[in-house]
């Protein structure tokens, strides 16, 4: 078995040495705060007492801090150790910044690997669980049975802002969901209809949208340039928009939420292209 370090023991970086440490690895690990460490420890895992102690301890170092500016002010006086290993930060930073700390690392000698854990940390290490790779492709290739026991590994190239764009990327269209699940909650709400009983019949919506979008051939669409009407085009969306603000004003609910939305049908029309599909939008995005 690999031995790992982890560093940083916030939720994910626990969940993480917890999953290890049951598939019969030998984790180290570190914290700011070493308290945090105490159940893990409990649970077999080795407190290391400084940075260069956690380095040293293994080859394979995992990253579970804020951002990548944690990992150069962590590590930032243990650079000596970091010859021969390989380093995945498992932080959400900007593609810049990804960048920036592979050739950090390049530059001392280590191997370097953007991740990305598409689940909470209550799901690590089941089936339902999956990362983003980027960077080394020799350093993924070795380690990869040991981040398969995170979640099922997922190598998008050697660029390594592959990985932190496609993280947030994914979690882009999470955070829109959850504030429009919010903000429609608020909206039945307004009406006297239960959280519970607006929940319960909205998910049938949104699975439905893994079957919209595979039958459509969106994805081929959008890369292709085409944005023909497919059956609902812009001139209608807008009309919808157009009354889920209304709703929202006459419920006392705030409309922000679809003001935004509304404005960018709204650009749309304004630019010649009511008739097309919503897939137009994505160009006002590119070039706005």
């Amino acid at each position: 078995m690999t031995s790992t370090t982890v560093i940083g023991l916030g939720p994910m970086g626990q969940a993480m040495t917890r999953t290890l440490l049951a598939a019969g690895h030998s984790v180290t690990v570190w914290n700011r705060t070493p308290s945090r460490a105490d159940d893990v420890v409990a649970a077999g895992a080795v407190l290391a007492a400084t940075p260069t102690d956690a380095l040293e301890a293994s080859e394979l170092i995992l990253l579970s801090l804020t951002d990548y500016q944690a990992m150069w002010d962590i590590l930032g006086a243990s650079t000596g150790s970091l010859a021969g290993r390989t380093v995945v930060n498992l932080s959400s930073d900007t593609p810049d910044q990804t960048t920036k700390a592979a050739d950090w690392a390049a530059s001392y000698g280590a191997r370097f690997l953007t991740g990305g854990l598409m689940v909470p940390a209550v799901m690590i290490g089941t089936d339902h669980a999956y990362a983003y790779y980027s960077g080394d492709p020799e350093a993924f290739e070795t380690y990869r049975t040991t981040l398969a026991q995170l979640g099922d590994p997922r190598f998008l190239g050697a660029d390594p802002q592959r990985a932190q764009l496609m993280y947030q990327a994914n979690l882009d269209v999470f955070l829109a969901t959850m504030t429009g699940l919010a903000h429609a909650t608020a909206l039945v709400g307004a009406a006297g209809i239960p959280a519970q009983d607006f929940l319960a019949e909205v998910t049938q919506l949104l699975t439905g949208f893994p079957a919209m979008i595979a039958a459509d051939g969106v994805g081929a669409r959008i890369d292709a340039g085409d944005h023909r009407d497919d059956g609902a085009n812009i001139l209608m969306l807008k009309a919808t928009a157009d009354h889920i603000r209304g709703a929202s004003e006459a419920l006392g609910v705030d409309a922000a939420l679809p003001q935004v939305v509304q404005s960018y049908f709204r650009q749309a029309i304004d630019a010649g292209h009511g008739a097309d599909s919503w897939t137009r939008i994505v160009e006002l995005f590119r070039r706005p």
